[in-house]
């Protein structure tokens, strides 16, 4: 989803940042400025100096919430010893952004969420201070990850709540986008 808004953004006129961590896919729209990263800290720390300068973010990427305590620089080896693995919360960079918002920022979250949908999007809207949250769903037929459609359901700070129909990811873009204008009143 990330990929497709940024196009329709950069289509939109925008001037658009994409902060993008290992896909294979890549923006079609040449106007789109990609700052590739690998890790969850590389994206928390590129969006959170990116911030300052935008007036609308769209965090649209499902960055992981854990990362490894420790990390090997190399192979390790099998043994017949368990090996565990310690696992510490990654910055949610949700939250940080929207502890950095000023009047007339805008941002835009995605709630990915399996059981108690609405309700768990609603609480992470308010919790982390996002304007507007697009639910996603893993129970639904062709959307999410590995699908070029998508079914979402957008919800604002008024708790106004939008349901869409199963759609590709381009045009579920832009229902995205003319949701934001229509609640910030920019086009760009």
């Amino acid at each position: 989803m990330g990929i497709a808004l940024a196009d329709a953004a950069a289509e939109y006129g925008a001037e658009v940042h994409l902060v993008l961590g290992p896909v294979t896919i890549a923006p079609e729209n040449p106007g789109v400025q990609v700052i590739k990263v690998i890790t969850a800290a590389e994206m928390a720390s590129e969006c959170i100096k990116l911030f300052p300068h935008c007036d609308i973010a769209i965090l649209a990427a499902a960055v992981a919430d854990f990362t490894p305590d420790k990390t090997a620089q190399s192979k390790i080896k099998k043994s017949d010893e368990p090996i565990f693995l310690k696992l510490i919360p990654t910055t949610d960079i949700a939250a940080e952004l929207g502890k950095m918002k000023k009047p007339g920022q805008f941002i835009a979250g995605f709630a990915l969420e399996t059981e108690n949908e609405t309700e768990n999007a609603l609480i992470k809207l308010h919790r982390k201070n996002l304007d507007m949250i697009v639910l996603n769903s893993l129970r639904e037929e062709g959307a999410g990850f590995g699908y070029d459609t998508n079914r979402i359901t957008i919800i604002d700070r008024n708790n106004n709540i939008d349901k869409f129909e199963l759609k590709s990811k381009k045009d579920a873009a832009k229902d995205i986008l003319n949701k934001i204008i229509s609640l910030t009143g920019r086009r760009e």
